[in-house]
Parts: structure tokens; C-alpha cells; sequence
């Protein structure tokens, strides 16, 4: 026990006296991070604070190797793992570190947390089991290398994407630090409750200088980083604590941000735009546009991580089914928190997926009817075949009128008109379309016009022109080019009728 109040008080102190010079060294360097729209942050403030915690833990962690104790001896048995783990999220680091000076692309950030993941997977330290009760054990099998993929991942994205509000991430990590510290001490596995405690010191100690108002942040060096080796951390204890709290409690401790940024996902999903899309919906906003102050919300967000988690620490001197209950209910408790600020509603998100699957429909729709329609084209071999594949894929594309027209002319020559005979429901707008048939060998500008009314959507309308618009340029490529320049010619002499 003294070797871990220790490494916790070296890490605290350490992280308080090298803030300031980490500070400095931001301002020289110039690693600031800036306002703009997407920040919560009025003025440039240095964001190499993950910089202070990896000092701070490597301050508090390197010596406890040259133990002669059975914490030594612990750290000098499992080295490898021990290595494995430092090297990749010092991997992790450095990409955080990069995004921080130069950025970088989201895709890429993934890629490295995939790697570190696999290293650690390949070191043994894994998910190989889930135990929902002392008799009820999941072995993973083959699943186990997703699985670690999918907990580093989502615990290390969710610590990066939580770092909005001065000292929100890095309290809510202090308090899983916390709680995985106490699983790994309960489970009696040294080499994580180190970590933990180094963390958890460094964090404290690195608090005094992070909250509002914030002279420094972590980055995403700080916030990758950690996120990182609580994610391997947790799995390290999990495995020699055989029930569901060795990842439910983590899992709850963390609850706000893996929740957070889990919905964020979700939201972009239902709204069909790129899970790296930029967002100011994310909980701590939700609050902030509530009316709260920056202080306020930070810590009402520490109010929530903290009875959550107190709550499931009754996990630890529970069994079986009431273990499983209790996290049920943290579970509960913090999907209805997010409810009641507004980062997610049921109602809105059920009527997205309704509307999501009604536009799939209608694009399977769509679509088989252009592969009908592209057939018709390419076999019309005369002017009059042409035209009726032209008024067959207006009437199946939800056009209201076509006509082939000369322009150039005053008035403009009408050579050909359709107009659908189903009465449609009346629209507050239509959508026209104007699609030039001019090619080199014609004297003068012949055009398709067409109406469109858009009943459903703006969207849905668009992607009917477009495929109306495409059954015309793919004519041009695809059709032999005899078939081609006759119909050319008939149209040029229905227009010399006409007029």
C-alpha cells in the first residue's frame, strides 16, 4: 500500500510542477489551440497537456521496476506487457502530438488506435471472455480480436471527443482511473493499479491548471493518451476479475463519454453524414445551450459520472443477477440523463429511421426503374421510338410535363409535349429542368424542358432529374453511332415540320 500512495503522490506532484514549464514551452513552440466555431474557448490557450501527464506517469512508474518488493517482482514478470502497452500508447501519443501541431485526418488517427490495439492484442493483453455471472462465462473465440479492437477504439475516441469543456475529460478519466484502480487492487493485480494511480495523481495534479478557467488543455496527445491506457488498463483487470464489473464498471465510470459520443455516431448516422463529421451537439453543449456557465455544466457532468459510478460499485460486493440488475441500472440512469438535456430523443430518432428507410425505398424504387428505362433507350431506333422512351421514363420518374423545344427562336418552337395524365397531389413547388440536346452537326439549339413537382422532397426530386439527365448522356456513349446520327436527323427534320 505504500508503494501506491507513493507512485500516486510522485505523479501529483510531478504534474503540478511540470505544468507551468509545459505551458511555457506550448507558448515558445507555438502548440495553441484557437477559437473558432466549433470551441467553447474565447483566447489561445497551450494544448500540449498530455505531455504533463506522460512525465508525470513515467515520474511515477519507471521506478517502481528497480523494487525489490512484490510489486517489482510483479512489473519484472509481466515486462512484455508491460512494454507492449508503453510502446503503443507512447504510439498514440505521438500521433496525438502531431494532430496537435499539424493535424490530422480522422481516418488516420483510427488507423494508429487499431494498431496499438493489435499490439496489444498480440502481447495477451485482450478480451477473451465476458463473465455476466460466476457461472456465466462468454468465451469470445475468434471474437476476441474485435472485440479488444472495438473497447480500445471506443474508450479512446470517447475520452478525445468528451475534452470540450475546461477539465471535463480529464475529471471524468480521474474517476475511472479511480475505479479501475480499486478493481485492479481488489483483483489483486499490481501493474495496473500503478498506472491507475499514476494516472489518476497526474490527472489531479494536472486538474489544478485544467479547470475553468483553463490555462492549458490536453490535446489530443493528453486525451488519445489517456483514453488509451485506460482502455488497456480495465482489460488488464477484467481478466482476473471474473464478473461483469471488471468491464461493466469502467464501462459505467465512463458512461458519459462512451454514451456521448456513441449518440453522436448515431445522430450522424440517421442524418447520412460522415461519422468524422464535424458537431456542436454533443452533451456539454446541449448544457451550455440550456443556460448553464462552463463551470456549471463541467460539474454537472462530474455529478453524473460520480452517482453513476457510485452506483456501481455496488457491482463489487454483489452476485449474479443482482450485479447484472445494478448495472441495468446505472445504465438506465445515464441513458435517461442524456434524454432529459436533449443530446438524444427517442421520438425524433425512431421518426429519422422512418424516414431513412422510406428514402432507401424510394431510391430502390428509382433505381429499378432507370435499369427498365436504360433498355428502352438503347433499343429506340427512330425518332418516334426515342421520344416515347423519353415520355415512358417521365411518367415513371414522377414528371409533370416534358417538351422538346427549338430555342434561339422568338417565340420558342414547341416540337413534341407530354403531359401526365394522372392527377397528382398539388405541390407548394416544382423544380424545372432544362437539358441540352445540341450537338456539333445541329444548326441550331434543340432542348428537352421538363417540370418536376416535388411532392416528397427537394432530395428525392433532385435524384430524379439526375437520373433522367443520366439516361441522355449514357444514350450518347452507348448507341451505335449509325442509330445515333439517324435519330439526330429525324429530330432535325420533325423540327423543320414544325416550324
Amino acid at each position: 500500500m505504500k508503494t501506491y500512495i507513493v507512485v500516486f503522490a510522485i505523479a501529483m506532484i510531478v504534474a503540478m510542477l511540470t505544468t507551468p514549464l509545459v505551458i511555457w514551452l506550448a507558448r515558445r513552440t507555438r502548440v495553441m489551440d484557437e477559437p473558432g466555431p466549433r470551441k467553447i474557448h474565447q483566447s489561445r490557450t497551450p494544448r500540449l497537456g498530455g505531455l504533463v501527464i506522460l512525465i508525470a506517469v513515467a515520474a511515477a512508474t519507471i521506478p517502481v521496476l528497480l523494487l525489490h518488493n512484490r510489486i517489482g517482482a510483479a512489473f519484472h514478470e509481466m515486462l512484455l506487457q508491460i512494454l507492449a502497452m508503453q510502446a503503443a500508447g507512447l504510439l498514440i501519443f505521438i500521433v496525438g502530438l502531431i494532430d496537435d501541431v499539424v493535424g490530422l485526418r480522422a481516418r488516420h488517427k483510427l488507423l494508429a488506435q487499431v494498431a496499438a490495439a493489435l499490439v496489444l492484442y498480440l502481447s495477451g493483453t485482450r478480451i477473451d471472455s465476458i463473465s455476466l455471472t460466476e457461472d456465466v462465462v462468454i468465451e469470445l473465440g475468434w471474437l476476441s480480436l474485435p472485440a479488444t479492437i472495438l473497447w480500445v477504439t471506443a474508450i479512446t475516441n470517447a475520452v478525445n471527443l468528451i475534452d470540450g469543456l475546461d477539465g471535463l475529460a480529464a475529471g471524468i478519466s480521474a474517476v475511472a482511473c479511480g475505479v479501475v484502480a480499486v478493481i485492479a487492487m481488489r483483483a489483486s493485480l499490481p501493474i495496473a493499479s500503478v498506472f491507475m494511480l499514476a494516472f489518476l495523481g497526474s490527472l489531479i495534479g494536472f486538474l489544478v491548471f485544467n479547470f475553468n478557467p483553463a490555462k492549458i488543455f490536453l490535446g489530443d496527445c493528453g486525451s488519445l493518451f489517456l483514453g488509451f491506457v485506460l482502455a488497456g488498463c480495465s482489460m488488464l483487470s477484467a481478466a482476473k476479475y471474473a464478473t461483469v464489473a471488471g468491464l461493466g464498471l469502467p464501462l459505467v465510470a465512463l458512461g458519459v463519454p462512451l454514451f456521448d459520443t456513441f449518440f453522436s455516431m448515431l445522430r450522424r448516422i440517421l442524418e447520412r453524414r460522415s461519422l468524422f463529421a464535424p458537431d456542436r451537439r454533443h452533451i456539454h453543449h446541449r448544457l451550455l445551450e440550456r443556460g448553464l456557465a462552463h463551470r456549471q455544466a463541467v460539474l454537472v457532468l462530474y455529478g453524473v459520472t460520480l452517482t453513476a459510478t457510485g452506483a456501481g460499485m455496488l457491482m463489487m460486493i454483489t452476485r449474479d443477477k443482482i450485479t447484472l440488475l445494478i448495472f441495468a441500472v446505472a445504465i438506465c440512469f445515464l441513458i435517461c440523463v442524456f434524454h432529459f438535456i436533449g443530446a438524444v430523443r427517442l421520438r425524433d430518432s425512431l421518426a429519422a429511421v422512418r424516414r431513412n428507410m422510406n428514402i432507401a425505398a424510394e431510391m430502390r424504387e428509382e433505381k429499378r426503374h432507370f435499369e427498365t428505362l436504360q433498355l428502352l433507350f438503347r433499343e429506340a431506333a427512330s425518332f418516334e421510338a426515342w421520344w416515347s422512351a423519353v415520355s415512358r421514363a417521365a411518367e415513371e420518374l414522377g414528371f409533370s410535363e416534358i417538351s422538346l423545344v427549338r430555342n434561339g427562336s422568338y417565340p420558342v418552337q414547341q416540337i413534341r409535349i407530354w403531359r401526365c395524365r394522372e392527377r397528382r397531389p398539388k405541390s407548394s413547388g416544382s423544380l424545372n429542368l432544362v437539358l441540352p440536346l445540341t450537338r456539333d452537326s445541329m444548326p441550331f439549339p434543340i432542348e428537352i424542358k421538363a417540370t418536376l413537382e416535388a411532392n416528397s422532397s427537394i432530395e428525392s426530386a433532385g435524384r430524379r432529374i439526375t437520373l433522367f439527365s443520366r439516361l441522355f448522356e449514357e444514350l450518347d456513349r452507348e448507341r451505335d453511332p449509325a442509330t445515333h446520327l439517324r435519330i439526330q436527323h429525324q429530330i432535325l427534320q420533325a423540327v423543320r415540320i414544325g416550324a
